[in-house]
């Protein structure tokens, strides 16, 4: 429970005025910078005939003179989006300066609709060079007898603790971006969202530095080919020479155009930028060759869903299957685990993997909630493994609640997104009695239960013998501990086990 690793926070600097030091810090660090992540957040919109407005736009910077990994947080609803349209644009299509998203492309639609509302017209329709972080994780897998193993679908919380060994909150995704002042908390996750873009593209790199360039991958072209972008560039036996004075060019003149606008960079040093950049990094310019993509946006991309679809007169059999649908969002009568059903009278759940955050908190309030035993679960195997462990189906999949052959009761829809919300509604809906003296006395790793009498500290020592990795330092407190019985994973009541009661008390409103 307490073995947390804690790495430094990075710098955080949120920019609301382009006569601020923010922006003059800002506009330094992308002249200076050689690769940035981009993230946007915005306040959820459930009319599908018009895009959300961004709120934020998160930018951070891998600086090519400095160590230093800031992150920008530009506030659109503060700052006159007509002031930064021209520098987010150049920054968007600059060749020498590789941005990185994940799944960015619904974040550019938004923020080009975002801009064109507020008269910057034609918006934003390009990146380039880009690269997803979910392309750089698959780069990453290891290779079995030369073959690399298929790609998977992950989301950028998985792709972080597979690749930097880090938890990735995702808590305050669905939160409310467009109320101001923001919170730190949601400056802060905000900021990790984007710098983790850079951790793992700066993992990529370091793999590149340890393994070298394969040589079969240097071509080689022709100039009279014709050079089409920085892919173009990069096939050239001389694309090194080419890119630097092609980089050193632009981010002289980006240099000197904001030199000669408003006086923001008085206390930034006058160095020529091309000073610092004079020497392109080679792995760089291939992991770009290699990596390397760019996101263009249609007409069609422009257009709101809603804005685009057809009217159709419903069915009245899809009449019926959403009124089935309705059912299921209030429980009625016995559940399967009622004693009058055969059950135990203990209430029993399973999580699909869309709720698998809400399946632990469940856990850690003492209340059994399994998850899928497969990864990527087919409906009727979801079905028959409630079934057969007498369990509620808890799922926001609205495609799970159309199988005719589900009855009330075995299913029910989850309506709230966050997960202290979702956990309060489950409890609401179903009635549970939650006490102080349930909470975290179930196993958060795989639901199970401890073994019921506390175990010695030799004990403790034995079994986590080529098992669990604990510090030395645990067994010299004197403190007691409990062993699951399912996955033998090992807890004791340290600093992580009482903060997580205490949440949980409050989150429960046990002391009302």
């Amino acid at each position: 429970m307490d073995s947390t690793a804690h790495k430094k926070a990075p710098a955080i600097h949120l920019v609301t005025a382009i006569d601020s030091p923010e922006f003059a810090h800002l506009t330094h660090a992308l002249i200076h910078s050689s690769a940035v992540g981009l993230d946007a957040e915005w306040k959820p919109n459930r009319n599908s005939m018009t895009f959300p407005t961004v709120s934020l736009l998160q930018i951070a910077c891998r600086l090519v003179d400095s160590d230093e990994l800031p992150v920008f947080l530009l506030d659109l609803q503060m700052i006159n989006l007509q002031e930064v349209y021209g520098l987010l644009s150049e920054m968007l299509l600059f060749d020498a300066v590789v941005k990185l998203g994940f799944g960015f492309k619904q974040d550019l639609v938004y923020l080009s609709s975002t801009f064109c509302e507020q008269g910057c017209d034609p918006g934003f329709d390009r990146v380039e060079p880009y690269i997803d972080v979910a392309a750089i994780c698959n780069a990453l897998q290891p290779k079995l007898s030369g073959r690399r193993l298929p790609k998977r679908n992950k989301s950028l919380a998985n792709i972080c603790k597979e690749v930097l060994g880090i938890s990735l909150s995702k808590e305050l995704q669905c939160s409310d971006w467009s109320q101001r002042p923001l919170t730190e908390e949601q400056k802060a996750y905000a900021a990790a969202d984007a710098r983790c873009l850079v951790d793992i593209f700066n993992v990529l790199l370091a793999q590149v530095v340890r393994e070298g360039i394969p040589s079969q991958i240097q071509k080689k072209q022709s100039p009279s080919d014709g050079i089409c972008g920085v892919k173009g560039i990069l096939e050239l036996p001389d694309s090194n020479m080419i890119l630097t004075n092609k980089f050193c060019e632009a981010m002289n003149m980006a240099h000197a155009g904001l030199e000669n606008g408003v006086d923001l960079v008085d206390n930034i040093e006058s160095s020529n930028p091309c000073n610092i950049s004079a020497q392109v990094d080679s792995y760089l310019l291939w992991i770009i060759r290699k990596h390397g993509d760019k996101l263009v946006l249609k007409d069609t991309d422009r257009m709101p869903k809603g804005s685009i679809k057809k009217v159709k007169k419903p069915s009245s059999n899809s009449v019926r299957k959403e009124k089935a649908i309705e059912s299921l969002d209030d429980m009625s009568g016995p559940t399967p685990w009622d004693p009058t059903l055969g059950g135990d009278g203990k209430p029993k759940f399973l999580c699909d993997v869309m709720i698998e955050g809400l399946a632990k908190h469940l856990s850690c309030v003492g209340i059994d909630a399994a998850i899928p035993i497969s990864k990527k679960p087919e409906a009727r195997d979801l079905i028959a493994q409630a079934q057969k462990e007498k369990r509620v189906i808890l799922t926001r999949d609205v495609k799970l609640l159309r199988h005719g052959y589900l009855i009330s009761n075995q299913i029910y829809r989850i309506k709230n997104l966050l997960k202290n919300d979702q956990l309060l509604e489950v409890i609401e809906a179903f009635e549970l009695k939650i006490s102080e003296d349930q909470l975290m006395s179930r196993c958060t790793k795989c639901n199970g239960c401890f073994i019921q009498k506390p175990l010695t500290t030799e004990e403790a020592v034995e079994a986590a013998k080529g098992f669990q990795d604990v510090p030395k330092c645990i067994f010299n407190k004197n403190l007691e501990f409990w062993q699951c019985r399912d996955c033998r994973q090992l807890y004791w009541e340290g600093t992580q086990y009482h903060n997580a009661v205490q949440k949980f008390i409050d989150v429960c409103k046990l002391n009302e």
